[in-house]
């Protein structure tokens, strides 16, 4: 795919699809243009057969600082002008769109932190499957550093991912965490030096390509289901989805590979 505009660049390595935000001089920030062209660009994605692993990665030193409400092409108006004519149930309600069509991707996907993230950014990259993280990454939860609470479904999505404890001491603190922090703490997958972030997420992303597409995707919907449902719907969700896959040319390929003692060659059908 070619890039559909100058802040989001998207590049095709095979089956992975490299997502990029491209506002460096605005840190990555998400402005409203780039965030709805996101919310368009995650269903579409996910839409594509040809495509069976995503990466997503900022350009220049950092990965995502949130959103940015400065109007594109009036900088000098302040934020808080901006802030004061914004109706917050729709403001709100669109960047939950936004990380929610994200956490429903059954496409793997592959968060590559490249360098600084905070606010919204904590969930471009913690919604991925996988996360790759730069060595000495600075991550800051700034909300309430800014007096706000909060929000695109922060307070659904990140308790889900961060234990309870620790998830207080960022929000509520606000003191900003490395990349390292949050790798002890078993949140980043691959902690790895800044050269090497593409490097790293390439290749795991490679990895999720070659696998059983649809099972993945199905273990993925499995697995953010069972979080909002009690054990009997889980488990009629799951008897299902084994009922479903069975009948895919990737499992077949599964259980020949294993009776023929060699490696499956999925095709992501």
């Amino acid at each position: 795919m070619p890039a559909i505009s100058e802040s989001l660049i998207l590049e095709r390595d095979g089956a992975v699809q490299w997502v990029r935000l491209n506002r460096p001089e605005k840190r990555n920030g998400i402005d409203f243009e780039l965030r709805d062209q996101l919310i368009a660009l995650f269903p579409m994605l996910d839409a594509e057969p040809e495509i069976r692993a995503v990466v997503i990665t900022g350009t220049g030193k950092d990965f995502c600082t949130g959103g940015d409400l400065t109007p594109r092409g009036d900088t000098k108006i302040a934020v808080r002008t901006k802030i004061g004519i914004l109706d917050y149930r729709s403001h709100v309600a669109t960047w939950q769109r936004l990380f929610q069509a994200l956490w429903e991707m059954e496409t793997p996907v592959v968060s590559a932190v490249n360098g600084t993230t905070a606010g919204a950014g904590w969930m471009l990259a913690l919604l991925a499957d996988l996360v790759v993280a730069a060595e000495g990454a600075r991550w800051t939860h700034v909300f309430a550093r800014r007096g706000m609470v909060p929000h695109g479904g922060d307070g659904f999505f990140l308790p889900r991912i961060i234990g309870f404890h620790r998830l207080n001491e960022i929000a509520l603190l606000s003191d900003g965490v490395t990349s390292e922090t949050l790798h002890d703490w078993g949140i980043v997958n691959r902690l790895v030096s800044p050269d090497q972030v593409e490097a790293t997420a390439s290749e795991l992303a490679q990895r999720l390509a070659s696998g059983p597409t649809r099972s993945l995707g199905m273990t993925k919907r499995l697995y953010r289901r069972s979080l909002v449902s009690d054990m009997a719907t889980s488990f009629a969700e799951e008897a299902t989805a084994t009922a479903m896959i069975s009948q895919t040319e990737d499992r077949a390929e599964g259980v020949k590979s294993l009776i023929e003692g060699r490696k499956a060659n999925f095709i992501g059908n």
